[in-house]
């Protein structure tokens, strides 16, 4: 038995724009009458979600990502193509919607869960954990109009996920709440998908995506042009917002099989790149704690006005343990003329956990590559900590406490 719990089968979902109301009626029975303009949201669209997975969307705002959600919760439908769902769905779509701002928020449970297909004693069975999980106090007994953005959204997850549903939909709607209830929200989420739930959401937080999703997909005017690991795709759309203009942007395959994405102008590149101990030698292997320095050369082939070098260095996941660049630490670089070559020299304490890492570069003009892109490169080099002398210890960093034991004299 097949585990798929969506089905999105070369999906398109065009808008058409009519002169008035009512050509738009007739153009119901006659197709001969044809649309003033067109748009295409979603031009051919096609994946397929298993139960337990999670799969991340991302894109630019625009790429199509809302719209897909609503073709498959069924909100608007399909111009071409199917889209298959078996089981329940459960999704936060925009804040407030389906909500009535004049009823209380206890209120707007019991419409709404009704709406959802809940019997009264079903609504009066979960109303008590949804008031417990949103915990917005005696708010819950106030008119949803007073509710603040954060609050909506705490209510409306609240009710979703009263009861474990197969499909699991999300749109951007917890960027709004605060820290702790994103806490919540996602070990709730966590949860849901160890149970078996399939988890389909729509966020910009890399974070959120690279420690929930099995699987990222990136939209683009309404195609999907890169799917994988959820690492490699943010390193494939973080490259596309940086080489907006230019669109050089290349992919080749390094270590263990990532996929390395470089792009920019060219106008600056790391030519030598290396990380070496406290005697001077080149490593991939380091000891958790050591004292390392990251040794980067750069050459220009352009005159600019300006150079700054960024890097981050990168957990297995992706994700930032640390990073910065030279514009932050006041050491730009002004005048630079075609073919001169700099060396950067960073030294840091490995204070981080056991694991694989990665350094990602970045050459620009400004304390951003949004301005003028001249390289950005992920997996740029990859190296790996090992706890040689350090007692056990979990997480990604290393904190060497000071610990204190007294004891108390009754």
């Amino acid at each position: 038995m097949s585990n798929i719990v969506l089905k999105v089968d070369h999906v398109k979902k065009q808008f058409n724009s009519y002169n008035s109301l009512f050509q738009r009626i007739l153009s119901w029975f006659n197709p001969s009458i044809k649309p003033l303009k067109s748009f295409d949201a979603i031009k051919d669209i096609t994946f397929n979600l298993h139960k337990g997975e999670s799969i991340g969307l991302i894109g630019q705002n625009g790429a199509g990502k809302s719209t897909l959600l609503k073709l498959i919760v069924g909100t608007i439908q399909p111009t071409k193509g199917k889209i298959q769902v078996y089981g329940k769905v459960s999704a936060i779509l925009e804040l407030g919607i389906g909500f009535n701002p004049a009823l209380t928020g206890y209120e707007n449970i019991k419409q709404t869960a009704g709406l959802l297909g809940y019997s009264q004693k079903d609504i009066e069975k979960i109303i008590p954990d949804i008031e417990d999980f949103a915990e917005i106090g005696e708010f819950f007994h106030q008119e949803f109009r007073t509710y603040s953005s954060g609050m909506q959204a705490r209510l409306a997850f609240s009710l979703a996920t009263a009861t474990r549903p197969e499909i699991l939909i999300i749109d951007e709607v917890l960027a709004v709440g605060d820290a702790y209830f994103q806490h919540k929200s996602f070990n709730r989420i966590r949860e849901f998908r160890e149970q078996g739930s399939a988890i389909l959401m729509v966020t910009h937080d890399r974070g959120a995506i690279q420690s929930i999703c099995d699987k990222a997909i990136l939209i683009e005017n309404g195609l999907v042009i890169r799917e994988g690991p959820p690492e490699e795709v943010f390193d494939f759309y973080n490259a596309i917002i940086a080489d907006k203009e230019n669109k050089n942007i290349q992919t080749k395959e390094v270590e263990d099989g990532k996929i390395q994405v470089s792009s920019g102008t060219g106008e600056a590149k790391v030519i030598d790149i290396g990380l070496y101990d406290k005697n001077e030698n080149k490593v991939e292997f380091a000891g958790v704690g050591d004292k390392l320095t990251l040794k980067i050369k750069v050459k220009c082939n352009a005159n600019l006005d300006t150079l700054v070098l960024g890097y981050s260095i990168k957990d297995r996941l992706g994700q930032i343990m640390f990073g910065t660049n030279t514009w932050h630490t006041q050491q730009i670089i002004n005048g630079v003329a075609a073919g001169d070559t700099f060396d950067f020299s960073i030294k840091f304490n490995a204070d981080f956990g056991v694991g694989s890492y990665s350094i990602q570069t970045a050459l620009v003009d400004s304390d951003t590559h949004l301005t003028a892109n001249y390289e950005w490169v992920d997996l740029a080099y990859i190296f790996s900590l090992v706890n040689n002398d350090k007692y056990i210890f979990n997480g990604c960093i290393w904190n060497d406490p000071e610990i204190e034991i007294q004891k108390l004299i009754t």
